[in-house]
């Protein structure tokens, strides 16, 4: 079996915390991502990072509500998961600046 992983990254405009749980969640559970885990952290005065633990790696998701922008990072070892993750974010469009 030959090491690989799979990188994506991308910034987007969404800063919700709860819309870019609940999307994520369904996004990484409907590309078939086994969720171990999922952690989160509310900033003070704001901000947010989520980070699923999955178990073919991660996904993280990270605010910076002050500039509008979202940072989200996708690593698995698994690429027909990996793929289908991304197909399903094509499709869903509105995400990305």
């Amino acid at each position: 079996m030959k090491a690989e992983i799979f990188n994506f990254n991308r910034w987007i405009n969404e800063t919700n915390s709860a819309k870019l749980r609940d999307k994520f969640d369904k996004i990484l559970r409907k590309s078939g991502f086994t969720v171990l885990n999922l952690s989160e952290h509310h900033f003070q005065p704001y901000g947010y990072t989520a980070l699923w633990l999955l178990g073919e790696s991660h996904f993280a998701v990270h605010t910076f509500p002050e500039e509008n922008k979202t940072y989200i990072e996708l690593s698995s070892c698994n690429r027909k998961l990996y793929n289908k993750f991304l197909k399903l974010l094509q499709d869903g469009g509105t995400l990305f600046k």
